[in-house]
Formats: C-alpha cells, structure tokens, sequence
C-alpha cells in the first residue's frame, strides 16, 4: 500500500466525505427521549464496547426485552452481567476506563440505536435482584451514565440482509465452536464439545 493513499488529516476526510447532513447532528441527544425510549425497549441484543491497556473489546449481549437492561431514568440504564466465560473482559476495562458504547439491535427492524455514556460496575443488591431469573443472579450490574444517544440510519442492515431469513447462513457452513477453539487450541477434544454444548448452554444460561 502507497503511503501516498493513506488518510491522515481532517482535512484529508472532509474533502473525501463533505458536509455532513444536518439531520444527523440533530437527532442526537444527552438523554432518552420518550420516541427513542420506546425504541430501546424492544430490543433483546446489544454489542458494548470498552477500552483498556490492552486495547478495545466489543461483547455481545442478548435476553429477553425486559431483561437485556432496566432503564432507570431518561438518562441511566443497567445492564445485568449474566453468566458466561468469566475473562469479563468488558468489566475489567471498565475499571481503568468508564468509558462506554452501546448498540442496539431489535429483530425485523433495519434502524439500530447508539448510547455512548459512562459506566460503573455495580454489586447494588436491591438493583441485582431485579434481574433474576428462575432464581439466578447477575454477579453485578453496568450502571451507563447516558451522554448521547442517537439512531443509526437503515443502509448497513439494508446492504446485510441480516434479517432476510434467505440470507442466513447455514450451519455447516462455518466451523463450530468446537472446531475454532480447537484452531487455536490443538490438543482440545472437539467432538466431546461439540456434542455437549448445546446442552450445557442450557443449562447454564443464566
């Protein structure tokens, strides 16, 4: 690659991109407004991203409407840490660095939702009960201090197809997860894995 063709200036990026439409400067706001709070209680996934020493990491969340995240007020939610592999990842970034980027997804629908804020790791039993499921708790709650939020136009899950149930993907067409540990781990038992897994997730998904 030329070094001629990399882009290293503002002023390189406004030439290349011009003005930026008005609309998307308007439609940000610092808090949750009642249009852009009902969108957000649909949604049963979310991606959040943090920063720390070693760099950026971005997490996938999904439950149940309801149970994704709480909204406490038009400018703070909670996000419960449900169970998983324990490198929470996200956690410990989120002890040197609050800062924190939220996206929301909501099946069927091309929009998507950004709150940018910052967060604090919190073990409130009152707020940690209210996430409870069959009995099972979240060991601590994200509390996100809401700085913007705004929506994300259609035009990238429009060119996915992501919802386009023609599109997807099958199985067999990507390695399991058995299969991608086992490329970086050579000595893991694969077909053990693979056939408990589904099992074992349910039985630990919360």
């Amino acid at each position: 690659m030329s070094a001629s063709h990399i882009v290293k200036t503002l002023d390189e990026l406004a030439t290349l991109y011009g003005a930026v439409n008005p609309n998307s400067l308007a439609k940000e706001t610092p808090a949750l407004t009642p249009e852009y709070r009902r969108w957000i209680e649909h949604a049963p996934f979310l991606a959040i991203a943090t920063c720390g020493p070693e760099g950026f990491d971005c997490s996938p969340r999904g439950d149940a409407p309801g149970q994704l995240f709480r909204i406490l007020s038009d400018t703070q939610i909670a996000i419960p840490d449900r169970r998983g592999n324990n490198r929470i990842d996200t956690l410990k970034n989120l002890i040197g660095d609050p800062r924190v980027a939220l996206l929301f997804l909501t099946p069927g629908i091309n929009e998507t939702l950004r709150i940018n804020g910052r967060a604090v790791i919190s073990t409130d039993p009152e707020l940690i009960e209210t996430f409870s499921v069959d009995g099972k708790k979240p060991a601590t709650v994200i509390q996100v201090d809401i700085q913007a939020v705004y929506f994300q136009c259609a035009r990238a899950l429009v060119r996915s197809g992501l919802w386009n149930a023609e599109s997807h993907v099958s199985q067999t067409a990507v390695p399991t997860a058995g299969q991608m540990t086992k490329g970086a781990f050579a000595g893991f038992d694969v077909k053990r894995y693979d056939v408990e897994l589904a099992a074992r997730q349910k039985k630990t998904l919360y």
